[in-house]
Formats: structure tokens, sequence, C-alpha cells
């Protein structure tokens, strides 16, 4: 069973995040599940893979009807993402999701067909949850050449996908930082390897200080507040990418 933390609350409108599955099999990936809940309905983001949807719905039910989510959000394509999706589509046959153009093809081989499947262009657009506002922000090659961050502007929280991840030890898998400079270690090697361009990684790190951010939720790893918000996309800008220590042969 996965933690659940509430993140942001506010009446009829949360941010929930399910964490650190003490029960993973060896050798599968941790990652975090998001929900926005707006005056009733639920919005996912990246709801998982396939092998990890019984724990996710497991510990989902706990907190939420899973019949009243109303969408869900894919920052990309990879199969830790959303390779469940068909799954949820059994439970809620007419359920959308949101994704880059660029894999609007590639998704349904996870599931559903040409109606299930939102494009979001390049630039990015609005979403409404409910009544809420919600912004996809560009994320190009962040790692995916189509990815996409999610805005929240009125909790002010920013779901930043594979960008933030840590890959952190069984035995240390904290939900907040508390000590950035410590964290660096866990964060680098990820961020070095499978960011593929320097450009993009930079023009996002300067878009993205035009917004207010007090949460930045990655989908791997630990969850920044405040200033070590700041203190990683500040570290993030100066970090050369695309790049690895050990020569290919």
């Amino acid at each position: 069973m996965k933690k659940i933390h509430v993140l942001f609350e506010q009446e009829d409108y949360r941010w929930i995040v399910l964490h650190r599955d003490p029960d993973k099999k060896e050798g599968l990936i941790d990652s975090n599940e998001y929900v926005i809940t707006h005056k009733g309905k639920h919005f996912l983001l990246d709801p998982g893979g396939f092998e990890i949807f019984p724990t996710v719905l497991a510990s989902l039910v706990q907190v939420i009807d899973p019949q009243e989510i109303s969408g869900v959000f894919s920052s990309h394509q990879d199969p830790d993402i959303a390779s469940n999706f068909s799954l949820w589509q059994e439970i809620v046959p007419e359920l959308q999701c949101h994704v880059s153009w660029l894999w609007s093809s590639f998704m349904p081989h996870f599931g559903g067909d040409e109606n299930t499947f939102i494009s979001i262009p390049d630039k990015g657009m609005e979403l409404n949850h409910n009544g809420l506002k919600l912004i996809a922000v560009p994320a190009h090659h962040m790692h995916s050449a189509g990815n996409l961050h999610l805005y929240d502007p009125s909790s002010k929280i920013y779901f930043s996908g594979d960008t933030g991840a840590a890959i952190l030890p069984d035995e240390n898998r904290y939900l907040f930082i508390d000590d950035f400079e410590a964290h660096i270690p866990f964060i680098e090697p990820f961020h070095r390897r499978w960011f593929g361009s320097n450009g993009h990684k930079n023009n996002w790190c300067e878009k993205v200080q035009e917004l207010e951010i007090e949460i930045l939720c990655p989908q791997h790893g630990a969850i920044y507040v405040g200033e070590q918000v700041w203190q990683f996309v500040d570290w993030l800008h100066k970090l050369n990418v695309g790049t690895t220590r050990n020569r290919v042969k």
C-alpha cells in the first residue's frame, strides 16, 4: 500500500500524493502519483505503470471514489507514466487522457483509441478541471521529446514530471527535501544523462521563473517546497546535460 499525503487542502479542493510503496518489487523504480480533487471530481497526474495499478487503486480508494475520476494528465509516453491507462478505463470507460500531440498516436498502445487522447500542442494550453484552471507547460526534451508539465496557479503547485526527479535508495525515500545540497547526488546523474538539450532546459528554467510556485512535485523522489524550488531551478540552469561520465564503447 502506498503512503498518502495531502499537499494542499481548501474546502472541496485538494492535492494528494501517493508515495513510497514499501512493498514494491525489487528493481522497480518507485513513483509518485498525484490527484487533484475539485468539487467532487478527480484528475490523475501520471497515474503510473501497469505493474503498480493494484497498489495505486487500493491506496486511492481510501481517499476518493475512483468512478469520479474525470481526466488524466500524462507528462510523456514512458510506461511508468501511464501504461495502466487501459485499466483506469475499465473503471471509467469514458476517461480521457491529456498528452502531447507527439504521443497521441503512441499512447493507444496502452489502450483506448483516437477519441481517448486529447492532444496538447507544443506551446501548451489551458485545461479546465471541473471549474479549476490548470496550465499545461512546455518542457520538451526534459527528458522526452514531447514533454509537458502541469501548473495550478490557484494552489501554486507545479507538477514537473521527471524534472527534479530523484532516484532515492530504498532505505532513504523521504517525501520532502530538508537539505538541497545533500539531495544533489540523487538528482545529478539522472539529469545529466536523461536530459538531452541544454537549450530547451535553459529555456524552461527562465520561463518557469515567471510563475509563482510554492511546491514543485516530480514524478519520482522527493518534493521541493519554498526556497528549494528556486535552488533546484538555479542548479539545473547551470548544469551541463546530455552527458555521461563513462565513454560509450
